[in-house]
């Protein structure tokens, strides 16, 4: 890792910056393929998979047996964690229901909001070398909650144009509609339009690489939303002496192995610390079954020295951090005053693979310094606020003429006369 020491505010934006491609970079190839998707369906589809997963899939679609065989192959203890942590995250997602707020602004004029949920929502959950079933959990559970009668999920098939049975187990276990065997941009480009085979939905979820994240981006242009810019994995977190440094090393390394995009950063008040920290990384580098993704991961991450905690913290809330460790003596002051963090975890105890998997927070967030202005994924990214309004007589007349004068200073007199029509008919 690169060890910077007490850098200049003014070079902080360079020094915080992603090992990210820009939109322009992969904008054509997306569009390319969003372009044949659209126009061929399905034929595209299996041609796009062919091509990058090196696989000829005859049926799209997952069969029921292949869900059942996925069931058998899974072990008794695999299965009992994936339901502690479907337990666990259905309980946080359900506390997250809010009832009809109702409010009578004036008399005789009532408004209330609702939620309804999203009736179709697709699901990414990348495949390749690290198959995420855990993030079915964190999507499908609660889209459930929510009450979306059609969830729909795309995941790349493997060198036999199988999906793994972890993800299988998960997604049946979770709801699931449908399980598409496709990956990628294509995915997203059928999702995004719809095929023969893989249904249009309205809202698109899920992580993957920066091809992904494009397409997710460029889907927004066609009448698809999405959760947010989900791509690389990251992890910031903030340390001093009353850190342990194995742990603050093992968690830089759980994000280091994900992909080699990835990127991590130690920011620390003790150079003493960055110094163990280094030496632990060493250490437990070299015993990783994905030691290459790690090491390469971390040769794009940093370990930062600051002089105090506000520098640290002005220097973490330009950074936006997608996970933010905090393993400090003040840890008060970084939780109370954080401002820019996907997730935080708090304590030498709390490492951030537990939100990945199983306290039951949601593990899909916001990267690439978007944490600034959007949430991770909670209830509500599967539901739509709607608003009510019923005018009585009373109302009408009580609002009317405020209506009346409002429309005709903006020229819209057809608004005025709807207003004008009503109170007329109540002299």
């Amino acid at each position: 890792m690169n060890k910077i020491y007490n850098p200049d505010k003014k070079e902080w934006s360079i020094l915080l910056q992603r090992p990210t491609q820009t939109v322009e970079d992969i904008e054509s190839t997306v569009l390319e393929i969003f372009d044949e998707v659209k126009s061929l369906g399905d034929t595209a589809i299996t041609r796009y998979t062919e091509k990058f997963d090196k696989v000829h899939v005859e049926d799209l679609m997952v069969s029921t047996e292949e869900i059942e065989e996925s069931t058998n192959v899974i072990s008794t203890k695999l299965k009992e964690a994936i339901q502690l942590a479907k337990s666990n995250i259905e309980k946080f997602h359900k506390a997250q229901k809010t009832k009809k707020i109702q409010v009578e602004t004036v008399e005789g004029v009532s408004c209330w909001q609702e939620k309804r949920p999203i009736q179709k929502v697709g699901l990414y959950i990348p495949g390749g070398t690290a198959p995420l079933f855990s993030t079915i959990l964190m999507l499908a559970v609660p889209a459930n909650i929510a009450g979306c009668k059609e969830i729909v999920l795309c995941s790349p098939p493997n060198k036999e144009g199988k999906i793994h049975p972890a993800i299988l187990y998960a997604a049946d276990l979770c709801g699931v509609t449908k399980i598409c065997k496709v990956g990628g941009i294509q995915a997203i480009a059928a999702l995004t339009f719809g095929t023969e085979t893989i249904p249009q939905v309205y809202k698109i979820f899920g992580p993957g690489n920066q091809f992904v994240t494009v397409a997710k981006q460029l889907a927004t242009k066609f009448g698809v939303a999405i959760d947010m810019p989900a791509g690389p994995s990251e992890l910031l977190v903030v340390a001093d002496d009353t850190a342990n440094p194995a742990f603050v090393a093992s968690d830089l390394l759980s994000q280091a192995e994900h992909g080699k995009d990835s990127q991590v950063i130690l920011v620390s008040t003790s150079k003493e610390m960055i110094h163990q920290v280094e030496k632990e990384i060493e250490k437990q580098l070299d015993v990783l079954p994905r030691k290459e993704i790690a090491e390469t991961a971390i040769s794009n991450s940093k370990m930062i020295y600051v002089e105090n905690d506000t520098i640290a913290l002005d220097l973490i809330n330009e950074y936006g951090p997608e996970h933010f460790i905090v393993c400090v003596k003040n840890e008060e002051f970084y939780v109370d005053t954080i401002l820019n963090a996907g997730s935080v975890f708090i304590g030498n105890y709390t490492p951030e693979s537990a939100g990945d998997y199983a306290s039951g927070t949601n593990h899909t967030l916001p990267t690439n310094g978007y944490a600034k202005q959007y949430s991770g994924v909670n209830l509500d990214s599967f539901m739509k606020s709607m608003t009510f309004q019923k005018i009585s007589k009373d109302g009408i007349i009580n609002i009317g003429n405020a209506i009346e004068l409002m429309a005709e200073a903006e020229g819209l007199q057809a608004h005025k006369n709807a207003v004008t029509l009503r109170l007329e008919s109540l002299k």
